[in-house]
């Protein structure tokens, strides 16, 4: 019998019992009926994504109805992909028929949508549009402004700062003053001004009828207090499936223990192990308590089958997090057995770790391993910089892992800040933002036009009345014909049209015009997808590319490259080579992350999960010192380090430890084999 054959008489073929218990669990009777909590503890490279897979395919497969499954992933993509597997995995059991999970994304995305369908119902203008982070930023500065908060004898926080206090109180569900003490001390003595900030900040969204990203979470988790809404929310799905959920919020959790107070139909996957969001508010409890939410009590699987790594690397990894003083006990194993361990790699300061990183590169590139599967981890950006330098000087193609995301390109923005204004002409931000791209248009003129039309009900028509500023001359006249052909035109035909409207301006603005150019026709090219602007305009804000075409992204004229990447955004990745550098403390753990016992177990987490990216080689660099320039006591000085508090004594049988360059090792060596120096003696010997 063919293994085709065999695979379509057993479906779940090719998992692991683990994996295939948590696929089947509170399926045996009717999956139609909602099964008992589920979680599932997937270690580092385990399978979690075929798991959850074929877990909504056997769902589906045994009688649920897909319409009525929730899936929450943490990126457009990741739900994408996960649509493809459940696919594939239904016709491994002879379903041919396409079957679309038809609540499937991000929280966020869910959210905005929910939020639509029930907007008249909670007080919302179902046409409001989202503010990405930088125009929640550019709104709370107006509001900062306004209330004479950016003009103080001392020092105020900027707007930055504002937005990253008040998303981290929301999503934490935590009192601010708490907050501030913990995570921002030194805006202490601005609390009240703080609060009142932030309650002129919530005015405004409502007066321009905006939401944040923020909003999309607090308003869902809002309606879920409401017993009567919160029923017929919830009531939509039967079977809710969460993925990465040691990466939620307080907020986010709220959000699914009142979609299923009881816990039946619910399933989240994740690694307590690689919970590393904290900044962003992510809540390790969430994931840790889960089990304990309801009665019985959630079940627990786990999948400790690494398909990833080398069993050297997993037992370093396995002894690293071995410490984490809460966690749920797994011990990942692996069927690839290596005679490499992990090294662990003493070099003298910086400049030779970057050299001795670049040396391993070119000797891996000559042995046949591309550099592409080469990858350079760090705790913090700027930890790269001396490697960066070293491998210019050798010639040597990198890419780093961030650059300029592609919604925070000007011309990116204005085109999108164009068709928000014709969206949702209460939309201030957007509004002072294009009525700046006329000539003559500067920021007085922009906020007096804007404070003409405000109070119309027809602002744009209110607009096309105000008094045209004087400079802006023939430009005007243009502007309001493209305002009014835009409230008209159709999908996607509009953004064409705005497209040609900004294209001289974008000439006369920016001197690389034509690079840019060719980020418009990508957008245009996306926008061809999308049935409405505002379905494009929602989900190119809740989940936009990566960069723009011009100013990241791998190098244009070399086809393999260097990995050079923070941690964080390493996460989910994987290379069959990786260096991690700066395995010291005060870089691992940071400086900063040491003010509690929280923070320094989340700093384990991080190097376990930099560790765990590694296939088949690893290496942990420590630098013995830092130099460090600028400093207000001492001046220039070198800092001397000391390996990583997470790599004790007791688990370096772990590595294979050695020292670089290899001059250096054998001169130690002799030193130390040197018969010792009785300096004694000679003491004795100067007065005899």
């Amino acid at each position: 019998m063919s293994a085709l054959a065999n695979q379509a008489e057993d479906p779940l073929a090719g998992l692991n019992p683990a994996q295939a218990e948590a696929v089947r669990h509170g399926v045996e009777a009717d999956a139609a009926a909602p099964g008992p909590p589920l979680l599932v503890i997937a270690g580092a490279g385990s399978g979690k994504t075929a798991t959850l897979a074929h877990r909504v395919a056997h769902l589906i497969a045994n009688g649920a109805d897909a319409r009525r499954i929730l899936l929450l992933t943490f990126s457009r993509r990741a739900a994408q992909e996960m649509q493809a597997r459940v696919e594939r995995a239904l016709a491994r059991r002879g379903v041919t028929k396409a079957t679309t999970i038809a609540w499937s994304g991000t929280f966020h995305a869910v959210g905005a949508r929910l939020l639509r369908i029930h907007a008249q119902e909670i007080g919302l203008d179902p046409a409001f549009t989202i503010h990405d982070r930088e125009d929640s930023a550019d709104l709370m500065a107006m509001v900062r402004h306004d209330l004479g908060l950016s003009g103080r004898d001392k020092r105020f926080p900027m707007k930055g700062t504002c937005l990253q206090i008040y998303s981290l109180a929301v999503n934490a569900q935590a009192p601010l003053g708490e907050l501030i003490a913990r995570r921002f001390p030194w805006v202490a003595q601005w609390e009240s001004e703080l609060k009142r900030l932030f309650a002129a900040y919530v005015e405004a969204k409502q007066a321009h009828n905006v939401l944040d990203y923020d909003d999309l979470l607090l308003y869902w988790a809002g309606m879920m207090a409401e017993p009567e809404l919160a029923g017929r929310v919830a009531e939509r799905f039967d079977h809710v499936l969460v993925d990465e959920y040691q990466d939620t919020n307080r907020l986010q959790g709220l959000v699914l223990t009142r979609l299923k107070p009881d816990g039946r139909g619910l399933t989240v996957v994740g690694d307590d192990a690689q919970s590393i969001y904290s900044f962003r508010a992510a809540e390790v409890r969430n994931i840790l308590d889960f089990p304990g939410l309801f009665s019985p009590r959630a079940r627990i699987v786990t999948l400790e089958t690494n398909y990833r790594s080398t069993q050297p690397i997993l037992a370093a990894s396995n002894a690293v997090i071995s410490f984490a003083k809460e966690r749920f006990a797994k011990e990942l194993t692996s069927d690839r057995p290596s005679a490499r361990k992990p090294r662990l790699v003493t070099v003298r300061d910086e400049a030779d770790q970057a050299a001795y990183v670049a040396t391993r590169i070119l000797e891996a590139r000559e042995a046949g391993l591309p550099l592409k599967s080469q990858a350079a981890l760090f705790r913090a950006a700027h930890h790269s910089a001396p490697l960066e330098l070293e491998l210019a000087r050798r010639n040597i193609p990198f890419v780093k892992f961030g650059g300029l995301k592609f919604l925070e390109a000007a011309h990116v923005k204005d085109m999108l800040s164009l068709l928000r204004f014709v969206e949702n002409p209460g939309d201030r931000v957007a509004g002072f933002r294009v009525l700046q791209l006329l000539p003559g248009v500067g920021p007085g003129s922009a906020q007096r036009l804007l404070d003409a039309s405000a109070a119309a009900a027809d602002r744009l028509a209110a607009l096309a009345l105000a008094k045209a500023p004087a400079q802006a001359g023939a430009d005007w006249p243009a502007f309001m014909a493209l305002l009014d052909d835009l409230k008209v035109a159709g999908w996607p035909a509009d953004i064409e049209r705005a497209r040609l409207w900004y294209e001289p301006h974008l000439e006369r603005i920016h001197d690389d015009a034509q690079a840019r150019k060719a980020d418009l026709l990508q957008l245009e090219r996306m926008a061809q997808t999308f049935a409405s602007r505002a379905a494009f305009l929602t989900d190119l804000t809740l989940d936009p590319p990566n960069a723009t075409s011009g100013e990241a992204g791998p190098p244009l004229l070399d086809e393999d490259y260097v990995i050079l990447s923070t941690i964080h955004s390493a996460k989910g990745q994987e290379w069959r080579s990786v260096f991690v550098l700066n395995a010291v403390d005060g870089c691992m753990p940071s400086d900063l992350a040491t003010g509690s016992a929280d923070e320094i177990e989340e700093e384990r987490r991080l190097l376990y999960v930099a560790m765990t990216r590694a296939r088949e080689e690893l290496d942990l660099v420590t630098p013995q010192r830092f130099f460090t320039s600028g400093q207000p006591r001492g001046g220039d000085r070198h800092v001397y380090a000391a390996r990583t508090r997470f790599v004790p004594p007791t688990i370096l049988k772990h590595f294979e430890a050695t020292v670089w360059p290899p001059a250096r090792r054998e001169a130690d060596a002799r030193a130390a084999a040197a018969a010792p120096i009785d300096l004694r003696a000679k003491m004795r010997g100067m007065w005899g």
